[in-house]
């Protein structure tokens, strides 16, 4: 790292251009291609899929998304009155005009009597497009909502529900990116009372966020994308972008104020902060990754979105910071702190004390003596309010939201209501059974099957369609009593796959699926509970290993992994209460109560195991570093604990407000990631990692750092918080003059209470070495640095995307020339990848010829001095 960053560091100018270069490669082929974020979610094997499928194969007219036209008559009238008669007819016939829709089902036909309420006041006629709802242009949906609602008068409303209605409005509400970046700007300015400070982390987290989602805008040409995958990509990225650069920038700015000259202190710090930050990175990155386990395309899209977005960040601080950097220099501290730096103590040489920061010190140093002194006392208590904020999760009911969970005053909640007033709730979810016959003769066991649900319990009504002459196939639509998210809808689904249906399959060639988008959520539901163990044990195992070989104990990473697993089943807790139970959610405008998204549970962990990890890190590295030099585990604790607890909370804040932006985004799904991962990060930095670790290691004394010895032998030994870099002092050995054994006890320990120099009559002086020739340098007298296979690499990279970036131009309108030309380039930068590490080498061969040059008089730098 340190090499990297010295660099970067060095060549600020051009990193920060290559950058900019990256950029507006990214951003061109998007703003000429898009994105392309598609809905389209099938789960293979399932029932509610195979009945897709089925529908789509001998039925491709009804097998596209259907949605409502709800009409209410809000005073005394009927909607069979002659006059609104002739306006809904002739809205109706406007929407079948129009693009993308292939048939519209009136209330007046001849099949419309069910469409029709019993008081006659709520009518709905049914508007059946030629795709499902993400392959519909949105341009075309609002088309329909725009001429049905053209329609509207003052005793005469019209709504419109249904998934691709649902998705058009979703593509109205607005990002709440910039209250986050504000809020976050506001603590950074408050942690470093310096303006630049605060700006830096901000620059570069928009940096790698603006790189990250272009990337994952590019990626949905090449893979299916839902489009929630960027807002949570960004959830993400925003999240630990401004975090990481934190975590560098303030320890580049201790470096600035102990004395450091700015290009050491930014080595340092991307030597030691910087390699914790690429560890943490990696280990939210594996986290994610974790979603493949799963096999289901959406999910592991969303994990490679969010992977793709946390790596851009972690680049970026890897390159794009030490550049910045150097561009700032020193102004990075506050005008008070640069004078300090200049008004050096009499006789010590240090700047002096900032008594605010000292105090500040002593103040977490006394909380961590507080939590040594009573560690089970602290223990317990953070058990117990983990386990009160855990409770609600026992209740978690996994599941989908649909139109009766969008906030007030919205189309599709008012449609939904309308259609529960009129005829009862289970007319906004209905079952589809798509039956295929065998046989002709199969027709009775098709009649006793309609026979058999519509005398089930919980069934509102079912209708069955002719069966096609040409196909076979007969659709029949049950209306459940229950609403699509309520128990007793589950229970039905359950009851007619496992016990109506067989029945009436026995014994002919009837082949009956159940589906529509009430049984695909159960169907989601199902798929995801039973995947949960194993994508559990995946990222546990995957972070107790990294954990492993970073800190070399096995307490450790079990510490970590049962800490996730308590914020996770908390924050769980507070999304039940909030989302489920409805505490709240009507005020923050995420409608009412509801079941949790199926696939939150899954996501939220794989996020919050990275998330929860990078403060594991921070905080377990720097108690492992003093381990290591002082083998005093209570010591270990209250240092890590009094220097990391400041930074942690900081960054825990920020993630909160960056989270918690999230939540009025008018999206519920997205807000319910906000909530969650905003109560976790709380939850994780103020009470988990301040309060529970702490006290545990305490509890559990030098076992933390325990480590078989077979283990010890196998596993590789990575340096996550490197030790500063010091240039060797040379000192000429001096004959050693023999201590009274009393003398030098008496010495060592005026030496723990004193700083001063020793005496000569104690310590024999240091004599300085005389002086030797020097090598002959080049003429500027500055040493060159030696080159970097990996920075070679870097370029190498960036070259060849710019290059595809311009074979895209040259294929849309430079002609064959220009890409012959590209061509043969291209055939020169594949052969530059295997012969680079040979021109690293000669290249630095040279330098060390150029730099140094000895003349012969002189003697060899490595000779003995006489």
């Amino acid at each position: 790292m340190s090499a990297l960053a010295r660099w970067c560091f060095r060549h600020r100018l051009l990193v920060v251009g290559i950058w900019a270069a990256v950029l507006v490669a990214l951003a061109v082929p998007y703003a000429t291609l898009g994105a392309r974020y598609s809905d389209a979610f099938s789960l293979p094997g399932t029932e509610s899929s195979k009945a897709q499928a089925r529908l789509q194969a001998s039925e491709p007219r009804q097998a596209g998304d259907s949605d409502q036209i709800v009409v209410h008559m809000r005073r005394d009238g009927s909607i069979r009155d002659t006059a609104v008669r002739q306006k809904v007819t002739s809205m109706l016939d406007r929407v079948a005009g129009l693009p993308s829709v292939a048939s519209v089902t009136s209330m007046y036909g001849p099949e419309g009597a069910p469409r029709i309420s019993k008081d006659g006041r709520t009518a709905y006629a049914t508007v059946t497009f030629d795709a499902q709802a993400d392959r519909i242009p949105v341009a075309d949906v609002t088309r329909v909502i725009d001429t049905a609602q053209a329609a509207r008068e003052a005793d005469l409303q019209v709504e419109l529900g249904g998934q691709a209605i649902s998705s058009a409005a979703e593509g109205e509400a607005q990002s709440t990116e910039a209250i986050g970046l504000v809020a976050a700007g506001i603590i950074l300015f408050v942690a470093f009372g310096s303006l630049l400070g605060m700006l830096l982390p901000l620059l570069v987290a928009i940096a790698a966020l603006g790189a990250g989602l272009l990337a994952v805008g590019l990626t949905s040409h090449v893979m299916t994308l839902g489009s929630d995958a960027p807002t949570v990509a960004a959830l993400i990225g925003l999240g630990v972008g401004i975090d990481y650069a934190l975590f560098i920038v303030t320890r580049h700015r201790t470096g600035l104020r102990s004395g450091l000259a700015p290009e050491q202190a930014a080595v340092r710090a991307l030597d030691t902060s910087g390699r914790a930050v690429v560890f943490a990175g990696l280990t939210v990155v594996t986290a994610l990754l974790g979603l493949l386990v799963l096999r289901i395309g959406p999910l592991s899209a969303m994990g490679i979105s969010a992977a793709t977005a946390v790596l851009a960040t972690v680049v970026a601080a890897a390159t794009l910071l030490p550049a910045l950097l150097g561009l700032f220099g020193g102004r990075l501290l506050t005008r008070r702190q640069r004078r300090a730096l200049t008004a050096r103590d009499a006789g010590t040489g240090h700047p002096p004390l900032n008594r605010q920061r000292h105090g500040t010190a002593q103040s977490r140093g006394r909380w961590a003596e507080q939590v040594e002194r009573h560690r089970t006392l602290f223990a317990v208590a953070a058990l117990l309010v983990v386990t009160v904020l855990s409770l609600p999760a026992l209740s978690l009911r996994l599941g989908t939201s649909d139109a009766g969970n969008d906030p007030k005053g919205t189309t599709t909640r008012a449609a939904y209501d309308l259609l529960a007033q009129g005829f009862g709730a289970g007319s906004n979810g209905p079952l589809v059974l798509v039956a295929q016959l065998g046989a002709p003769s199969d027709g009775p066991a098709l009649s006793r099957l309609v026979s058999a649900v519509r005398s089930t319990p919980e069934v509102a009504s079912a209708t069955a369609g002719p069966p096609a002459a040409a196909t076979g196939l007969s659709v029949i639509d049950v209306v459940p009593t229950g609403a699509p998210q309520d128990e007793a809808t589950s229970a039905l689904l359950t009851h007619l796959r496992e016990d109506v249906v067989p029945a009436a399959e026995r014994g002919s060639g009837l082949t009956v699926y159940v589906g529509g988008t009430t049984a695909a959520s159960g169907d989601l539901a199902a798929l995801l509970a039973g995947k949960l163990p194993l994508f559990l044990g995946v990222i546990v195992a995957l972070g107790c290993l990294l954990l492993m070989v970073a800190f070399r104990s096995v307490l450790v990473p079990l510490t970590a992994a049962v800490m996730n697993l308590l914020a996770s089943a908390a924050s769980f807790g507070v999304v039940v209460a909030v989302f489920q139970w409805g505490w709240g959610s009507e005020l923050l405008g995420l409608g009412k109560a509801g079941p949790v998204e199926a696939e939150l549970p899954v996501i939220m962990l794989a996020i919050l195991f990275g998330l929860s990890m990078d403060y594991q890190v921070f905080l377990v590295s720097r108690m492992h570093e003093e381990w290591e030099h002082t083998r005093d585990n209570h010591r270990a604790i209250r240092i890590g604990q009094t220097e990391t607890g400041r930074l942690i909370n900081a960054a825990a804040l920020i993630m909160i407000c960056v989270f918690t932006a999230f939540v009025f985004g008018g999206q519920r799904v997205i807000a319910e990631y906000g909530v969650g991962l905003a109560a976790a990060v709380a939850i994780d930095a103020f009470v988990l990692r301040t309060v529970l670790v702490p006290s545990l290691m305490h509890l559990l004394g030098r076992a933390n750092w325990w480590l078989p010895a077979g283990l010890e032998r196998i596993l590789p030994r990575v340096s996550i918080e490197g030790a500063p870099s010091r240039e060797p002092v040379p000192v000429v050995p001096v004959p050693v003059v023999p201590v009274p054994a009393r003398a030098a006890r008496a010495e060592r320990t005026a030496g723990l209470h004193h700083t001063g120099v020793a005496t000569t009559a104690s310590r024999p002086a240091v004599v300085p070495p005389p002086t030797r020739p020097e090598p002959r340098l080049r003429q500027d007298s500055t040493p060159r640095a030696a080159k970097s296979v990996a920075v070679a690499y870097l370029w190498w990279f960036f070259v060849g995307l710019f290059g595809m970036h311009h074979f895209y131009l040259g294929r849309t309108g430079r002609g064959l020339l220009h890409l012959c030309t590209l061509g043969i380039c291209g055939l020169g930068w594949l052969a530059d990848a295997f012969t680079l590490p040979h021109q690293v080498r000669s290249a630095n061969a040279r330098i060390a010829q150029q730099d140094v040059a000895p003349r012969a008089d002189a003697p060899a730098l490595n000779d003995p001095v006489h």
